[in-house]
């Protein structure tokens, strides 16, 4: 991207927390903060004022099945940005005492979902849709994993995980590109073990009712079904269909919950997909007393997209919505950055972004009926409910899609 002045390069871990044994939960995000805690040769302290140094900005994150630790640096300071990326990933110390301190961070983080309602519903959600099943593990595991490792365990994980085989370097912007594979083969030349390999287990979907009381201001409420995996053919008409139906200020859910009657400040769809799972889920935020009709309002939306062909100017403006939020987070370094990392790790190459935009414009209004039809079976949706509703109960006919 010639047009710029800054690169975004970013370290990417094909391993997450499905990768985890249910003892070890939380440990894939506990080395991620670990690694910010000093290298062989850098404090933490060292690594911060060399990033700020630069006006440098250096992130990372844990999901369930990657992680990554990125930059963002004017174009001239790409050699430092690859020499602390790469010092941080391949030389953490590990060291006792900074385990200890990091433990009360992270379960200060566990206490912070507990109190941020939008996100413990989805969790619960996710803990209640793959049950027993490592993508339905919260990322940050619990507060008694945490207090369980040890440097030995952490530093075992590490020697497990972060092997060639395993990483993937990603970078975009002001940059060559021989200059950039001449910098990464000088810094991560050294890896040659191939590491062990890991076999996912798909998981199985019995959807459940929950509802957990909590004395809120408002309930919050997740539903949804099992959708595809990332690399799934009737993916791009899974976005349309979630697009139209909560994905935008003018989709079904957003006018007939917020704008219509104004039961809810935010109500929307999303999608999570993974390499052999997925769930499409609807959120809403509504009055306690409300919890009812909302379920029901989205139910009639789930059903009725079953029931008829997407009128032509909806889908047209689904699918304008879809390319356009596209192209405008690709004009972002670290978004392209991110978006060719996750090529790389679920289809092992890279998609053009006029592939992309054909493969959303060629979804047709039969297209999006066929694959509501698919997910939205009678008996496929679950609900979790979480706020002051004690006494609350969801009967299962109220959750029928046909």
């Amino acid at each position: 991207m010639t047009q710029v002045r800054s690169i975004s390069i970013g370290v990417w871990l094909t391993r997450g927390s499905r990768h985890e044994t249910a003892e070890q939960s939380g440990i894939a995000h506990f080395v991620e903060h670990m690694l910010f805690k000093g290298t062989a040769t850098r404090t933490a302290e060292d690594i911060a004022q060399a990033i700020d140094s630069i006006g440098g900005q250096l992130d990372a994150f844990t999901a369930k099945e990657y992680a990554s630790y990125y930059i963002k640096v004017l174009d001239e300071h790409l050699p430092l940005a690859l020499d602390i990326l790469s010092d941080i990933v391949l030389n953490p110390a590990f060291s006792a005492d900074d385990v200890e301190r990091e433990k009360k961070v992270v379960i200060e983080e566990i206490k912070m979902v507990e109190d941020t309602p939008d996100d413990l519903v989805h969790e619960l959600f996710t803990q209640g849709f793959w049950e027993n099943h490592p993508l339905g593990r919260p990322i940050l595991g619990t507060k008694e994993t945490v207090e369980s490792f040890t440097s030995d365990s952490l530093r075992g994980y590490f020697d497990r995980a972060y092997t060639a085989k395993n990483l993937i370097v990603s970078a975009v912007g002001n940059l060559d590109h021989e200059r950039v594979r001449g910098l990464v083969a000088e810094k991560f030349g050294s890896l040659t073990e191939p590491g062990e390999t890991f076999v996912d287990r798909a998981p199985e979907v019995v959807p459940k009712i929950q509802v957990r009381n909590k004395d809120l201001e408002q309930s919050h409420l997740c539903v949804g079904v099992s959708s595809y995996p990332q690399n799934h053919d009737d993916r791009y008409s899974s976005y349309v269909l979630n697009t139209l139906l909560g994905g935008s200020m003018s989709s079904r859910l957003f006018q007939n919950v917020r704008e219509k009657r104004g039961l809810a400040y935010a109500v929307f769809s999303g999608l999570s997909a993974y390499r052999d799972a997925g769930s499409f889920t609807v959120y809403a935020g509504c009055a306690n007393e409300a919890v009812g009709e909302v379920i029901d309002l989205v139910v009639e939306e789930l059903r009725g997209i079953k029931q008829a062909p997407v009128p032509d100017g909806e889908l047209q403006r689904s699918k304008d919505h879809l390319k356009g939020s596209l192209m405008l987070s690709l004009e972002n370094t670290a978004n392209r950055m991110s978006h060719l990392a996750r090529q790389e790790i679920y289809f092992d190459r890279q998609f053009g972004l006029d592939e992309t935009l054909t493969g959303i414009e060629r979804v047709t209004a039969q297209d999006v009926q066929r694959v509501a039809l698919d997910l939205f079976k009678n008996g496929s949706l679950a609900a979790t409910v979480l706020g002051n509703v004690n006494g609350l109960e969801i009967p299962k006919a109220r959750l029928n899609l046909d």
